[in-house]
């Protein structure tokens, strides 16, 4: 007679427990056991393709992360971001910018009441001998300053037709300063081969209201004073970004 030859496991867990319960363990822990094959190692294309799959994954994750990438100079354009429409080209309006620009430079200058230039001012006679603001002293100052704001005056040119233009700068370019005039007209002024003057009032010559007729007449020449810039636009063609940290360097100006 043939017997059938019972697993090794069985056998064991009838001699550690009841039948009923030798059975129900063979059945969930050995028979019903899911069997975990390991995979055949990868052939070189599957690597390859792994590799592949980890580069993407990786430029995905640092693209998602990065910082909106900026906008180029033809996005900008296209965009309009430096437009100005018609309706706010007006002198009136940046009156108000060219305001707060002469109380910038004073800062800048150190002409606020208290400050050193206004304290060199005070000792000075009235002959004005000695100088308020020099080359040396203030020459970095003017070199790093921003001059959006200023009110600019084209007083020699190569080009004989940009002679005589005056206006508030609302856009200081790497090669051009474009203002508005008291026409509310917007023009773009090469810095090549053009000098510009602009003006700084002395805080006595508006703060002080003494100075001025008591009869509500024409106003006194102390408030008349103020100090007059000139500046070479050839020597003058960078942004007010990268003018911040700007050495100033004594350099051979060419006159025209």
């Amino acid at each position: 007679m043939s017997t059938s030859k019972s697993h090794i496991a069985q056998t064991l867990l009838n001699r550690a427990h009841s039948p009923s319960t030798a059975e129900t363990l063979f059945t969930e822990r050995i028979k019903q056991k899911p069997l975990y094959i390991r995979p055949t190692s990868p052939d070189a294309s599957d690597n390859r393709t792994r590799r592949r799959l980890h580069r993407l994954r990786k430029k995905e994750y640092f693209l998602r992360h990065q910082k909106p990438r900026p906008l180029s100079a033809r996005e900008k354009r296209e965009s309009g971001v430096y437009k100005l429409s018609k309706e706010e080209c007006k002198y009136e309006i940046f009156k108000e910018l060219n305001r707060m620009w002469v109380e910038y430079m004073r800062e800048v200058l150190d002409l606020g009441i208290g400050g050193r230039g206004w304290q060199h001012q005070q000792q000075q006679t009235g002959q004005g001998d000695g100088k308020l603001v020099s080359a040396l002293s203030h020459g970095s100052k003017l070199v790093s300053a921003d001059f959006h704001g200023a009110e600019m005056e084209v007083v020699r040119s190569r080009c004989a037709g940009r002679v005589g233009i005056r206006g508030i700068v609302v856009r200081d370019t790497k090669f051009t300063f474009v203002v508005v005039t008291e026409g509310d007209e917007m023009k773009t002024i090469p810095k090549e081969q053009t000098v510009f003057r602009f003006c700084v009032p002395l805080p006595e010559a508006t703060d002080n209201p003494e100075q001025k007729d008591p009869a509500g007449g024409a106003e006194t020449d102390e408030e008349g004073k103020k100090l007059v810039f000139e500046l070479h636009g050839s020597q003058f063609q960078n942004r007010p970004v990268d003018r911040a940290n700007k050495k100033f360097k004594w350099r051979n100006v060419d006159y025209l």
